[in-house]
């Protein structure tokens, strides 16, 4: 068993099992204090939220209070291990909600032999929360369940998988290419995998100013395009009508690079058939369609970016999805629109073109830092993230309509 392996498997269990617990807000020492809290106290509150459902956030934890919910058909890289098997990881994004936006979270995994079963358990319990995160949910099934329950859920419903992933996805591709003296909009994309995160980084690509017919997706069978035949609805979408079918093909004069599949897909001599300063984001983890020592030897005037925190520019998504729902919860938000994702995208890629903190730097053990090649995304561990990006969800969800200004309580935006 290796070091690290037992140190992580230690970590889970000691000194005691699991990653969350429960604290009281209350005090709860006297009878007095039981009186107030239970019975015969607890009736006052029950009977305001009966009278009126929102004085659920006046009286109860519901306002700052997260669901993670999984099936566990999709956990990290390991694949369909079950419900049960998903519950670390679930535990492990209550923790970082908690350490990062100040969210409680708990986390909730569902046994189903349906779709609709899986959609029902979540709309049951959604009104609970006042949010849900839904996780570690394969695809097409994750596009059908998310939805669904933004369909059906008054409070946002957000698939960090997806959305997360493209969120700062997004943020450090614009940097990039800023950096590399391209635009968006003129730029052809490869995108190495058709899965949840790869449909929603390309859907929020296009969003930021891609465009659609720029834009090449592989699969397992090669290029999507048009003449393929059975295609679910989420590939179609993507669908070129070109006759390039490798990856080689579509590579050739490419600007950009995205992959979401898996480890060393991205041959150096593919590499070499990209455009003058391309922009690569190999995002596979633990290992990246190509590792950034080979790339680099293969080219110098690449910007890179992989999932892994040994590397500069790790794609993340604890730089997003915290400070999304504290927003989103922050102004009641029903629900977490483009406009929100969009505006989460530009408070993270500003940060990183602004001096680093003093204390990033020492969490990063790094001595400096600067926006340029190697530094196009934020730090996880960057103090300004948590304002920055949650008040620019928070005034998006406001301007799109997303929240109900006058269910507020008065003064709550000041």
């Amino acid at each position: 068993m290796s070091d690290f392996r037992q140190k992580a498997l230690d970590y889970h269990a000691k000194p005691v099992p699991g990653k969350i617990s429960v604290e009281l807000t209350k005090p709860a020492e006297k009878v007095s204090d039981l009186a107030l809290a239970y019975s015969p106290g607890v009736a006052e509150p029950v009977k305001e939220i009966a009278a009126d459902p929102d004085n659920a956030y006046k009286y109860t934890a519901k306002g700052n209070m997260v669901a993670v919910i999984s099936n566990g058909t999709a956990i990290l890289g390991l694949g369909n291990l079950g419900p049960l098997a998903s519950k670390p990881v679930m535990e492990g994004k209550a923790l970082l909600f908690k350490r990062f936006a100040g969210l409680d979270s708990i986390d909730i995994e569902v046994k189903h032999r349906t779709t609709e079963e899986f959609i029902n358990t979540v709309a049951n319990i959604a009104d609970t929360f006042g949010g849900i995160n839904l996780e570690d949910i394969k695809a097409p099934e994750c596009f059908e369940i998310e939805q669904e329950l933004i369909k059906r859920c008054q409070v946002p419903v957000f698939h960090d998988d997806q959305h997360g992933t493209a969120i700062v996805t997004a943020a450090g591709m614009l940097n990039a290419l800023e950096i590399q003296g391209k635009e968006i909009h003129d730029c052809t994309i490869v995108c190495m995998g058709a899965g949840a995160a790869a449909v929603a980084c390309m859907e929020l690509l296009i969003k930021c100013g891609a465009q659609r017919e720029r834009i090449y997706m592989l699969d397992r069978k090669g290029v999507i395009h048009t003449r393929r035949e059975e295609l679910p609805s989420h590939k179609q979408a993507f669908a070129n009508n070109t006759d390039k079918r490798s990856l080689e093909d579509v590579l050739e004069g490419a600007d950009v690079f995205v992959g979401v599949s898996g480890p060393d897909v991205l041959p150096p001599e593919a590499l070499k058939l990209m455009a003058p300063n391309p922009v690569i984001f190999a995002c596979s983890n633990p290992d990246p369609e190509i590792k950034p020592e080979l790339a680099n030897s293969v080219r110098d005037d690449l910007i890179m970016a992989t999932g892994r925190s040994d590397y500069p520019n790790q794609v993340n998504n604890v730089l997003c999805f915290p400070f999304i729902f504290r927003g989103a919860l922050d102004v009641r938000a029903s629900t977490i629109n483009d406009e929100m994702k969009v505006a989460a995208v530009e408070a993270i890629r500003s940060i990183a073109k602004e001096s680093v903190p003093q204390e990033v730097l020492e969490a990063a053990d790094i001595d400096k830092l600067e926006f340029g090649k190697d530094y196009i995304i934020p730090k996880p561990m960057d103090p300004r993230l948590c304002q920055r990006v949650a008040k620019a969800v928070a005034q998006a969800a406001i301007d799109s309509g997303a929240t109900d200004l006058e269910a507020l309580p008065k003064g709550y935006m000041e």
